[in-house]
């Protein structure tokens, strides 16, 4: 149903209502508005709406209430106007580059004789042009992105819907997203981003804040951030308490949040509470507190009405895993070819009882093939690893007996029920009928699946089936913990709740091996390596890879961001010497 769009509007939507069968209601009354020019970023927990609310715009669904007008007419007689990148990669992966902007020319309309040419100008934008006999299936997650962006632009919209398109991006390739997308909004297309990362939509020109179908907040972000100015410090000097002293600070009933940046932890205070000094918070003698810079993600997480506690029920009902002087992972030169391709080259690092260590890089540099091969799902080409003392050479199953593993992406049975799953995975692991029960009731009760039992494990919210894959993962309480991108695309209470888990764990000795392209989560690992076209090009603690940043001139102050694009970009310019010389 069409509605009259305000002048100035390319798209717009009013009071839309829609619900799924009886008491699911995806959408309750919202309001939006898309200006020429500009981007507006939708953002909310996974199951606010947000996916559901670009599909009518798209027109794609029709709501049960409510008008939309794109460019003042329905979004039925503005097809051509519009422009729809769908929240999963919605392109063909046994095509090539060229059919799949081939086919979306033809379902668009394009006329054949001018398909040359928008072929060119997209290979150019998106620098896809040297790939356009790859098939899609075996492009890197960045390069999907931006294949599946051309395809949306393969005749030029004038509204362009974006669903979550950084999700499982790595830092370079999203900066490249948004200097494109910017290229597009300096023509004067409109532009809607819906976005898992607040980082993405604090640089959007309005924001618009889902939450249970509702619109909770729309307007300027920094609009947001400005609610809790004066209430965020920074707090350091508690040396290795770390995670102990973030688990006391958000047990406080005057914080909020909280998260780990580095040797310090980061904290949101309670609206109307003083506050805390270092002798309030009772961290030690040399605890310093002092203000920090307030973001979109701070007035996101009050809004929301705040971060999880800081005690892990999760980490309070494990074992204690004994202490050893042997390392719980190690990589010894560890080398993947494929033909001709090196995947992964002369990987080394080893990590103690009771660390975090992250695996840091672009998409497609060889984090996750060092992944498969520390869990014996690839066998190397040369080198050896061992996880909690067992070499994967001779000792590959008892290896993984000590290890839980979550998949990059949801690796459960989608058919099965998530009661199914949980008594599967108890079996996998060998539990005996007994504790295989006390296990599924520990972890059903842990991560709030009673009510979600009987669904089929597909059909689960993106963070419910986190929730569901870390307690398969658990349920054995192994003394290692594999994590791939495990938060991909899971909104920030919801990781937040994921790293209480994960911070518990590390103090009951359990040791983390995690991949990440949250920078942030970066942040709480103990040291990472940076792995870059196969190769490490950096390993140390967070803190001293922002230094090393640093010490090239780029920023005084880098965050993990900054410093993961820095020393990409210094590799680089190393490789660009060497060639020349």
């Amino acid at each position: 149903m069409a509605g009259p769009a305000a002048p100035d509007c390319v798209a717009s939507a009013s009071g839309i209502a829609k619900a799924f069968g009886p008491g699911v209601r995806a959408l309750d009354g919202v309001d939006i508005e898309i200006l020429p020019g500009k981007v507006t970023g939708l953002v909310g927990p996974d199951g606010a709406g947000k996916t559901t609310l670009i599909r009518i715009l798209a027109g794609l669904m029709a709501p049960d209430a409510g008008t939309v007008a794109i460019l003042g007419g329905a979004p039925s007689e503005r097809l051509d106007d519009i422009g729809y990148m769908p929240q999963r990669f919605g392109l063909y992966e046994d095509l090539t580059v060229r059919e799949n902007l081939t086919l979306y020319a033809q379902l668009r309309g394009l006329p054949g004789d001018e398909h040359e040419a928008v072929f060119a100008r997209l290979y150019q934008f998106t620098d896809l042009g040297s790939f356009q006999d790859r098939l899609a299936g075996n492009l890197s997650g960045g390069m999907k992105q931006k294949l599946g962006l051309a395809c949306a632009l393969v005749r030029t919209p004038r509204v362009l819907l974006l669903d979550e398109p950084g999700v499982g991006v790595d830092p370079i390739s999203r900066r490249e997203l948004w200097a494109m997308v910017g290229e597009l909004t300096a023509q004067g297309i409109g532009v809607l981003w819906s976005t898992a990362y607040l980082d993405e939509a604090e640089m959007c020109d309005e924001a618009c804040l889902l939450s249970s179908g509702k619109l909770v907040f729309s307007g300027l972000p920094s609009d947001l951030t400005r609610r809790v100015d004066g209430r965020v410090i920074r707090v350091t000097g508690f040396a290795e308490r770390r995670r102990m002293a973030l688990t006391e600070a958000l047990d406080r009933p005057d914080v909020i949040d909280g998260t780990i940046q580095g040797r310090a932890i980061r904290l949101l205070i309670r609206e109307g509470a003083p506050v805390p000094d270092a002798a309030t918070l009772g961290m030690g003698t040399d605890t310093l507190v002092e203000p920090a810079h307030p973001r979109f993600e701070d007035g996101f997480i009050e809004q929301l009405g705040g971060g999880p506690r800081g005690t892990s029920a999760l980490a309070a009902s494990y074992r204690e895993i004994p202490a050893s002087d042997e390392p719980a992972i190690e990589a010894q030169g560890l080398t993947k070819r494929f033909g001709d391709f090196t995947a992964a080259g002369d990987i080394r690092f080893t990590v103690p009882r009771g660390e975090i260590f992250g695996l840091l890089g672009p998409n497609g540099a060889g984090k996750s093939t060092t992944f498969k091969m520390l869990c014996g799902l690839l066998s190397p080409s040369d080198g050896t690893g061992a996880v909690a003392g067992h070499d994967l050479r001779h000792a590959a199953a008892t290896a993984r007996a000590s290890l839980g593993y979550m998949a990059q992406k949801f690796s459960l049975y989608g058919d099965l029920s998530v009661r199914q799953n949980l008594d599967f995975f108890s079996g996998a692991y060998n539990l005996s009928r007994a504790r295989a029960r006390q296990a599924i009731e520990r972890m059903v009760e842990i991560f709030d699946l009673g009510d979600k039992l009987g669904l089929n494990a597909g059909m689960l919210p993106l963070g419910f089936k986190q929730r569901l894959a870390l307690a398969c993962a658990v349920m054995h309480e192994p003394p290692v913990l594999f994590l791939d991108e495990p938060t991909s695309g899971v909104y920030p209470v919801m990781r937040r709740e994921f790293w209480m888990h994960i911070n518990g764990l590390v103090q009951k000795g359990v040791t983390v091996l995690v991949t990440t392209h949250f920078m942030d989560e970066a942040e709480y690992c103990d040291r990472v390596t940076l792995i870059y076209r196969a190769e490490q090009i950096a390993t140390g603690t967070p803190d001293a890879l922002k230094a090393q940043a640093a010490a090239l001139g780029h920023l005084a102050d880098p965050t993990m961001e900054d410093a993961f694009i820095a020393l990409i970009e210094e590799q680089d310019r190393r490789h660009a010497r060497e060639e020349a010389a």
